[in-house]
């Protein structure tokens, strides 16, 4: 299923340890073999079936639906685990996102939830990071697309940022004009003070990023699969 696609091999968008690619992998490649397993049971149960063994297609049946449930634990613990890992504090600011490593189904979700948050919290605009596409099929941005989706379903205005695997969106209904860069000051005497206040700006930035971070993952990832269940025929 098209909307289980995700951005590519490269589900981090900063330098991550080995260790953590690997776990991110295994639990993706787990998930895929518990989708793999769910369809033979379902082949074989609609094969018993049709031979008019019913008790048997009914026992097969209900192993396909608990190696789903499988399915479903172990993309929940990746889309977690690479949601944490990328939007950590320090790694991206407090009004950005980053949606690298999700399937477009989780990636929806997720944004919508965020985007729930900043405005909750007096935010007036957000980063989504959705990839350029280098590391998908045929370099196709896949997320990209469901992002724009939800922001004209939610009356946004949005604009591709001058680095093409961002988008600019803007939370007020306005429209997307992006606001120029800080510059900062120079001169002497000024050093201590804003690198005081860049410090303050810095502590402020992580407590607010972690809030979101946490919230996003309790309130998003069991939306997502109930929408995974009700998704039949899923090529992982």
């Amino acid at each position: 299923m098209h909307e289980l696609s995700h951005m590519g091999p490269r589900a981090f968008n900063h330098t991550q340890s080995n260790d953590a690619e690997a776990e991110y992998d295994r639990l993706r490649n787990l998930a895929r073999q518990e989708a793999s397993k769910r369809g033979n049971c379902f082949q074989r149960s609609q094969e018993a079936y049709s031979s008019g063994d019913g008790a048997a297609a009914k026992e097969l049946s209900e192993q396909g639906k608990a190696h789903g449930r499988k399915m479903d634990e172990y993309n929940r613990q990746a889309s977690e685990f690479i949601f944490k890992e990328n939007n950590a504090a320090g790694r991206v600011e407090a009004d950005t996102i980053d949606l690298h490593g999700q399937f477009v189904e989780e990636a929806e979700d997720i944004l919508e939830e965020r985007i729930k948050y900043a405005r909750s919290h007096g935010q007036n605009h957000l980063h989504v990071i959705v990839g350029k596409g280098n590391h998908s099929a045929n370099h196709v941005q896949k997320i990209k697309p469901r992002v724009e989706q939800v922001c004209r379903e939610l009356g946004l205005q949005y604009a591709t940022e001058e680095n093409e695997g961002r988008i600019y969106v803007n939370l007020t209904g306005g429209a997307a004009n992006m606001p120029p860069r800080p510059s900062h000051g120079h001169g002497q005497g000024h050093g201590q003070g804003h690198q005081q206040q860049h410090h303050q700006q810095q502590q402020h930035h992580q407590q607010q990023n972690q809030d979101p971070v946490e919230q996003v993952v309790r309130a998003v990832l069991p939306r997502v699969l109930r929408k995974m269940e009700k998704a039949c025929c899923v090529v992982m």
